[in-house]
Parts: C-alpha cells; structure tokens; sequence
C-alpha cells in the first residue's frame, strides 16, 4: 500500500466516524511561545484542549506535518544512522473534544489496523498504564486481544503518573493514561516487548498512541477529573507504510525510495538503501522544503537557524559521497512529485523553496571546503601529537569519487606521511589510500585514519593513528562555527565519524565570550534599565496629538530614579497619561514637548519601559520638574504626520509586494520614522525595476482611491477568522488592533492616517540585498517624495545640459558618449599591447643567466596589470627558459606581475617568487606557479627588491 493511499484511507476511515477533516496546519505553530515547530498533530488543537478556544465540530481527523529537530524533541544527530529516526515526519491523528472516550478510540483504532490496512491481528500488542482497568478491559474483553498480549506499564520514569503510559502536557494541565499500539516484526528481529528489560530493540515498533486526556495535574502533583475528557491520537505514516510495505526501515518506503534515488543521482553516487549520507539528504530535504514552504529562511537565529543546521548538514554529507557543487536544491522537483498532492503549499511554492535552497547552498560552498580544511588539518594535529609527529604540512587532495587530507610530517628524523580518507564506501576508502603512495616518488611510511584499512607501509604495524583518542579544542569549533558557518552539531558529526570528541565546554566559553564582548560594545537604551514598580499609564495617541491634564508619576537621570530635574538636565518622563507613541512595530516613537508654567521639557522619542508604560526622553531646557507636576503634552505633529503616512504606506506596500512577487513575501522587519519606511521581506532574488514599477502602481491606486482607514479590536481569533495577516514569528496578546487600510487588513498597534489620499505621492528608492533571501525597500511618501522628484529632475536637467542635449534626448546622447568612451578604451588598450611587444624584444636582452635560467627584472612604469601580464607572456616565449618579475609603480601603489616557464616550475614557483619580492615593499600576493602577480605600498624598496631576485633563484636550483 502506498503512502499516498494510506493517508488517503486513514482520513476517510474517520470521516466515515463523523469526524471533520482538517487541514495540517503550518511547522510554525500559531501564537504558541513555548514551542520552535509543529512536533505532534495535536499542537493545533491545543487551546481546544486548554479550554481557551470551542471549534465548531467535536472529532476531527488530519495528517499532520511535523517537525522535531531543536530543542527537547531534537532527534537529528540519529537521521540517516537508525531505521525510524527523521526531522520531519508525519503524523496521522484522530481527535475527540469532549465527545467519544476509550471504548471508541481503541475499536475504531483495531478496526482500521486489521480491517482497512489488513495488519494480522497476532501481530499487535497493547500497553496500557497499570491503573487503566477500563483500558485493559477493553483490550481484553471487547476487542478479543489475549490478556498476554497486553501489558501494563507502571510509573517507571521516578515518580506518581511519571511513566510511558501516562501524557502530560506540561507540569500541569491537562493529562492522561495512554495506549500504545505494537508490531511484533517476529523473532528474528533482536528485541523484547514493551517493560522488558530487551525493549529497546527492533522487534516490537510502536505504530499508534491512543492519549486520554481524563485528568488535570495540579502543582501539588495531585490530579482531578476533566468535566469533558478528551482523545488525541497519534500514528507515524512512514512507521505504518513500512509494516504495510514489507519493509523493517522507514527509508525503504515509497516516499523515501524515490528522494534516495534522487540524492543518488544528484550526488553522482550508485543508487543504494544503505548508504547513510543519502538517507540523510533524502530526509533533510523534506524538512527544509515544508520549513520554507512555512516561511521560515536560513538565519543565524531561532527557527532560520534550525532551517540552517539542517540544510549544510544535507550538504555535508553531498560533500562527504564526493558532491563538491552545490546539488541538494535540485531535490525540490522529485520531493514535490511524491508530497505537493498531499500539500498543495509544497507544489505552489516549489521555485521559492528551490531559489532558497540554491542561495544557502552558494552560499555555503563558498567556505565548506575551507572550513573542512581548518577541522580536518586541526583533527590531524591533534592526532600526530598524540604520535610525536612534528611539522605537519596539509595537502588536501580532491578526487571525483572521493576526498582525503593528506599530510607530511616528522617522526624521529624521518618524514612520513599520514593521510585521512573521506568517502562513501569502504571500498574507494582502500582506493584512495592506495593513490597516496602515487603521489610521491619516494616511498614513506603512511600512518593512516581509515578505520580498519591496512597500515600502508607503516615504520610500526601495531600503530593505527585512527585509534588514538582525540579531543577537538573548543576554540577550533567555534572559529568553525562563527567564521565558516559550521554549526557545532556539524562540526561534531564530522568528528564522530572519526572517533574524535569535541570539547564542547570549550566551544560554549568562547561563544559566551563573544556574546560578552558584543554586549558591552553595544549601546542599549536607558528604558531597559530602568525600573517602574508604577501602575501602566492611558495612552491616548490614536485619538489626539496633544493632552492638557498629565502628571508625572516618575523621573528618571542617568539611569537612576530621582525627584526632580533641573534646567539643561537629560533624563526620562513617565506620566499617568500620553499622546506620546512609543516605539514599537516598526515605528519610531513621537517627539515634542512638556510644558508647565515656567517649564520646558523637549522630547526627542519615546520608549517603553515595560507593557503601558511609556518613558519620554529628552532635555529640561527650562524650570524644574518633579514628580507630581502637572504638565501639558504636545506630540510634534509635523513629525507624527509625516511618519503615519510612511507607516500607512508600509500595509500597502506589504500587500502589492505579495501580489506582484507571489503570496511567499513576509515582513522581516521595518523601520518607520518621518523621512521613510524601510521593509524587510523574504525573497530570494532581487526586485527587478518593472516589479518596483508595479508596486508603486499599485500603492499609488490604492492611494488615489481614498479611503477610509479603521482600527478595531478583537481576541486574536475574532482576528484569524477576518484574515488579517499575522506577522511571521511575531506573539500577541488576547486582544489585537485589526487595521483596514486600502485592500490591506493586518495586525497592527501603530499610529496610522485617516485616509489612503492623506500619504500623497509614493516612490520606492532603493532595493538591496540584507542576508540570505531577504530582500530590503526604501520607500518615501508625501513632500519627501515631492522632494526626491525635484532632486531628480534637477539631476536630469545638469546632465542634459553638460551634454549639450534636451533632457528628453538625454538617454541617447548618453549611449553615444558612453560607445565614443568604449572605442577610446579598445585603441588605448591596443596601443598597450603594441608597447607591451616591443618592450618585450628590448626587455629580453637585458635577462641574465642564473644556472641555465634566464633571469630578468625590469621595471614598467604606466602599464596597467592586463599590459604586465600580456608582457610577461612575450618575454616567457622568447626566453624559453626563464624567471622573470615586472614592476609597475603609480603614486606610492607598486603592481607587481612573475613569471617562470614551464619547463622550471618544478623548482621555481611563480607564486613563492613574486610574494619573496611583494614582502619587501610592504604586500604580499601569490597565484599559480607559472604566472602570479602582487602588490605593495614601498615603492622606494623597488629597486633593492628587484635586486634580490637573482639571488632568490639561485637558492632554489
């Protein structure tokens, strides 16, 4: 039976049963702190449960999509080494809200197991906790299974209801007795039932949970009956796919069959169902595809750091079967053909995810290769010292199949060699260790790190150097981590592979000495040490800009409470009662001033000190304040205005961009002061100029169609149910402020215009690139965007007029200057190479000979790096056998260009040679051994520099 049609049975079983079939929610669980991902099909039930929230229906049936990768569900270390273990998963469930209970749950559960999916009733076995009679007599007595065949599970996890067969939600709330469903795979699996001491075997595999939520935990540990008790049931697809497919491993089931096949063929590697890397990438796709597809991107923190760790392990592991170009991205059609039916969001979002995937790939092979390098060469220090072996020089070797880090060294006076191996299969491991001795003419020992090869003409055949245990300093983890992207869990599933721990202690200090170091350089505002015992204050901003009757409840200078302030004083306000806006959402907080007979308080912003709290911060340039005075607020309106406008537009903005660059854009961050909104949101290449077009066309419309803005507040489901847009990632409270403002409806606490008209002209004016796939827009609205096209035109007309042209003929009179620039460009270049040839005839005369090397420097003053090269090439040609080293100086910038011919690389390198002479005048430089260049900053060294040359060459022949 397939995957699909199981899905496909397994809901309309249910349905059949009066349950309502529901959609799987998101991998990012809506407005639940306390969890990273969706981890079980009961999450977006769960103030069902709690009680905080009635659906219209009392069962309800769905396929769940999961995720379990951070945090206490975090089972990524095992992915790809066990039969049953993924980040990503789904999960099949039934629910009852206070409607049907144990009898129900557990017949229609045997019923579906033995009648639908045909599993042999002999092959099912039961748990139930030890105090669940009516369980058991259920089981027993109703369903027919022998009494030996169910087993009850005691408090076997230290304490009362702390056992396997009783669910607990959190410490308190809502819990329960459950009841586990087994496969018995027969006896020639290791492995013991559930309770045994064996139990952890593969034999019995747990396909079904049946929770009943009957019970409330108090904090006293004690329980109490629920008026309504509840079912929630859980079963993996991929577990139930195997047993129906005949297989003992989850990865032998259709869906993953197909994405091995794919990361086989993807990684240039024999298709195999037991290779552990292409189990690994055929799982991490899945998951990195439905996390984006759920709007979570690559970053280096919470949910996108997660989507990180999980997407360059998938590439590692590419890496480690031989991949050295980027390839999982290319995964997304084969997992869409197998999932996007099931999860239309997956099909729909196909070139998103894979655009994503493609750019963190980039990205990271950028510095993968470098990064193994550092922990490769770093493992293999740490493994000579344990060998005495010195001076060890890495030589990392590349293949197309395989790759290895190859090394020489010193042991006692003699250099040997010492070698790891890194591939996907045991054979090319003997493979590549035969090829080391190819490399070198002259036989050596070889220490090898293969496990269990052979030692390779080893000075000591009882020494294996993979045997040495070894720690990785922690400090060498975390410059992995914090400068080639390696997160830790990476690092250590490189060294696991090869027996060396981690010091993770070591990792985790230097990672707190970053934080430290970052925390004191940073600048924080005053507001987040400041501390207000006081009750919160009336904010009363959205309905005007200025408020008579305020008194100030609080004081605050150089961080400390006071009393007062005296004239010219900086400090902080708190008053009982504010049109002040604090900053929040996005929008930078008000300005303006306090008055008082006598009294001047300038406001230059507005924060929050805690929830209805707002901490006016300014300078008293007249009188004395203190705490008690009455004061009189006005808010900058000039300010206020231009701001509303800037946040207003942002809604509109927010909604054009997702209709013109598809429903995949989520706000990442803004910034909304006077002067402009700037907006964050995901997309994973640049906006080209005819999307910028459109938008503005759109906003602009939306503008000119004047309507009316409104504000309402409702609970956060009256607002899910009007569809208002939910920020990505952002918590909110019971009560939200719903904001219609054109065709835009979000949540939204800011201060906002009256009518789209009052934003006036809108313009973007900048787009640019801020992390991987987020893009950034800087738009401007009312006299700033007047301004800017006054500006502009300005512009306009001083070039038209530099060349001589109306401006409406200006784009053609540039074309003609810039070709006119072009040719001068070709002839000046041509007349380059021309002087580079004939220098090449006169310069060849004045190299001398150095044991049967020609040896010439000469300087070349004007010539540009293209003219030394083209130079170098002439002079290479006519010599025949040669070392030569060019100079040009321009101001105090020295250009240097070496050359050796072919037949002398061996022994002169081009690169060594140009760096020996870039170091005497203050550079440095490098490049391939027949042709390198450099620079510097003495060019008064020059001369004795070039001098030094000859003898330079002679040292190496």
């Amino acid at each position: 039976m397939k995957s699909a049609e199981i899905r496909e049975k397994f809901l309309k079983f249910f349905e059949s049963k009066g349950h309502q079939i529901v959609a799987s929610s998101s991998l990012v669980p809506a407005n639940d702190p306390t969890l990273m991902f969706t981890n079980s099909g009961m999450v977006q039930f769960k103030d069902v449960f709690l009680g905080t929230d009635k659906r219209p229906y009392n069962r309800a049936t769905s396929v769940q999509a999961c995720l379990r990768a951070g945090g206490k569900h975090n089972d990524l270390e095992s992915v790809g080494y066990t039969a049953r273990h993924h980040t990503f998963f789904e999960m099949l469930g039934n629910w009852s809200f206070g409607d049907y209970f144990k009898k129900e749950s557990l017949q229609w559960g045997w019923e579906l197991l033995t009648q639908v999916y045909g599993l042999p009733p002999e092959r099912l076995l039961a748990t139930v906790y030890h105090e669940d009679d009516e369980a058991y007599d259920i089981w027993t007595k109703i369903i027919g299974l022998p009494p030996e065949r169910v087993i009850r599970i005691g408090d076997n996890k230290g304490g009362k209801y702390k056992s396997d067969n009783f669910w607990m939600m959190a410490d308190t709330g809502p819990c329960g007795p459950c009841s586990e469903i087994f496969y018995d795979h027969g006896p020639h699996i290791p492995g013991g039932p559930p309770g045994s001491p064996d139990e952890d075997g593969d034999r019995f595999i747990e396909i079904w949970n049946h929770v009943f939520m009957q019970f409330e935990m108090h904090e006293d540990g004690s329980v109490t009956k629920l008026p309504a008790p509840c079912v929630d049931t859980g079963m993996g697809l991929e577990r139930v796919a195997a047993i129906l497919q005949g297989v003992h491993s989850n990865y032998k089931i259709d869906l993953f069959q197909a994405l091995i096949q794919a990361a086989a063929r993807e990684t240039g590697v024999p298709y195999s169902q037991d290779v552990p890397s292409l189990k690994v990438i055929a799982d991490h796709i899945r998951a990195c595809a439905f996390l984006i597809a759920d709007g979570v991107i690559p970053s280096n923190e919470g949910r996108g750091y997660v989507l990180r760790r999980i997407i360059r392990r998938g590439i590692r592991h590419g890496y480690k079967l031989g991949q050295k170009q980027p390839f999982f991205y290319k995964l997304v059609p084969d997992l869409v053909r197998e999932m996007g039916g099931a999860y239309r969001h997956l099909a729909e979002q196909e070139a998103h995810i894979t655009e994503t995937l493609k750019a963190e790939e980039e990205r990271f092979f950028e510095t993968l290769w470098k990064g193994m390098l550092v922990l490769t060469t770093s493992i293999a220090a740490k493994y000579a010292e344990k060998q005495n072996i010195k001076n060890l020089v890495p030589y990392p070797i590349r293949y197309p199949n395989y790759s290895f880090e190859y090394y020489v060294g010193d042991l006692d006076g003699n250099q040997v060699d010492f070698a790891h191996i890194e591939s996907s299969t045991p054979d090319r491991d003997l493979e590549a260790a035969k090829n080391v001795n190819k490399l070198n003419k002259p036989k050596r020992p070889l220490y090898s790190s293969i496990r269990g090869c052979p030692k390779f003409e080893s000075n000591d055949p009882n020494t294996c150097i993979h045997s040495v245990p070894v720690i990785l300093p922690g400090d060498v983890a975390f410059k992995l981590h914090d400068t080639y992207g390696f997160p830790l869990d990476l690092t250590q599933d490189v060294c696991r592979e090869r027996d060396v721990t981690v010091d993770v202690a070591g990792f985790d200090a230097a990672m707190q000495q970053q934080k430290d170091a970052a925390r004191a350089a940073g600048k924080f505002k005053m507001d987040k040490l400041l501390e207000y015992e006081g009750e919160a204050g009336v904010f009363t901003g959205y309905e005007e800009m200025a408020h008579d009757a305020c008194r100030v409840v609080a004081l605050y200078a150089d961080g400390a409470s006071a009393n007062e302030l005296k004239a010219e004083q900086a400090g902080v306000v708190v008053l009982d009662t504010t049109p002040f806006y604090a900053e929040s959402g996005g929008q930078v907080g008000d300005a303006g001033r306090l008055t008082a007979p006598g009294v001047v308080f300038d406001v230059a912003d507005t924060q929050k000190i805690k929830a209805g709290v707002h901490g006016h911060h300014g300078v008293l340039t007249q009188g004395v304040l203190k705490v008690g005075d009455a004061v009189q607020a006005q808010v900058d309106a000039a300010r206020r205005a231009a701001t509303m406008r800037n946040h207003s537009v942002t809604h509109l903005m927010h909604k054009a961009l997702r209709e013109v660059l598809g429903d995949h854009v989520q706000q990442k961050g803004s910034l909304v002061d006077a002067d402009k909104t700037r907006f964050d949101f995901t997309h994973g290449a640049p906006v080209t100029p005819q999307q910028i077009a459109e938008v503005e066309r759109r906003v602009n419309a939306g503008i000119l169609a004047n309507t009316a803005t409104r504000a309402r507040l409702m609970t956060i489901d009256e607002a899910r149910t009007t569809g208002a847009m939910m920020l990505f990632g952002e918590k909110y409270g019971e009560t939200v402020r719903v904001l219609d403002i054109g065709d835009s409806r979000e949540l939204c606490g800011g201060t906002h215009v009256a009518r789209t008209g009052d934003i006036g002209l809108f313009k973007i004016v900048a787009e640019s690139g801020v992390a991987a796939g987020i893009r950034r827009v800087e738009a401007i609205t009312g006299l700033n965007a007047l301004h800017w096209a006054q500006a502009t035109e300005g512009t306009v007309q001083a070039a038209a007029a530099a060349l001589h042209t109306p401006a409406a003929d200006l784009e053609g009179r540039l074309q003609q200057t810039l070709d006119h620039v072009r040719a001068l460009e070709k002839e000046i270049a041509m007349l380059k190479g021309k002087l580079a040839a004939s220098q090449g005839d006169e310069l060849a005369a004045l190299a001398v000979d150095v044991g049967g090397v020609n040896v010439l420097t000469a300087r070349l003053d004007g010539a540009d790096a293209k003219t030394l090269r083209e130079t170098l090439d002439k002079l290479k040609d006519k010599l025949k056998t040669a070392a030569i080293v060019l100079a040009a100086v321009e101001g105090d910038k020295v250009q240097l260009a070496a050359g050796v011919t072919k037949d002398r690389v061996g022994k002169i390198k081009a690169g060594e040679l140009v760096n020996f002479v870039a170091q005497q005048v203050g550079g440095k430089g490098g490049g391939k051994p027949d042709m390198a260049m450099a620079g510097g900053s003495a060019p008064d060294k020059l001369p004795e520099a070039l001098a030094s040359v000859k003898d330079w060459v002679a040292s190496r022949l």
